[in-house]
């Protein structure tokens, strides 16, 4: 797939690092792997600011869709629109929804129809895939 933001392997290693990225964010992000539950650093996290992709910064969630699913990662009911693009994972014996980042292609977690009303969605996402920036 194609995305606006286009960098090779070498150049999102050097992004993420300038970043001072969790060590497992070029795997996660680039490479669909996920961290271990209740591990990331954003899973208990609750103040108040948007969640952005660790790779190009693109905002994908404000704080106040956030909330504890139970799951071990960080959840979120609600996307900025447009923000993610949704695929269909066959991975691991199982069919789920990936979800990406839709500037960079970023793998950021997946999304279940198991959350709280009004969405009922519930966007799992890797702590090692975001950044997190407060109001100014």
């Amino acid at each position: 797939m194609s995305f606006p933001v286009q960098k090779s392997d070498a150049q999102w290693q050097a992004e993420l690092a300038s970043k001072q990225a969790e060590s497992v964010a070029f795997q996660v992000t680039r490479h669909a792997a996920t961290e271990r539950p209740f591990t990331g650093k954003y899973e208990a996290h609750w103040a108040d600011g948007s969640y952005h992709c660790i790779c190009c910064g693109a905002k994908l969630f404000d704080s106040d869709t956030k909330f504890d699913a139970g799951c071990g990662w960080p959840s979120f009911s609600e996307a900025i629109p447009g923000a993610i693009q949704e695929n269909v994972d066959r991975s691991h014996g199982m069919v789920r929804v990936e979800t990406v980042c839709a500037q960079c292609g970023a793998h950021l977690g997946h999304v279940f129809p198991d959350g709280p009303q009004p969405t009922g969605l519930r966007y799992c996402m890797n702590s090692a895939a975001l950044d997190f920036e407060k109001p100014e």
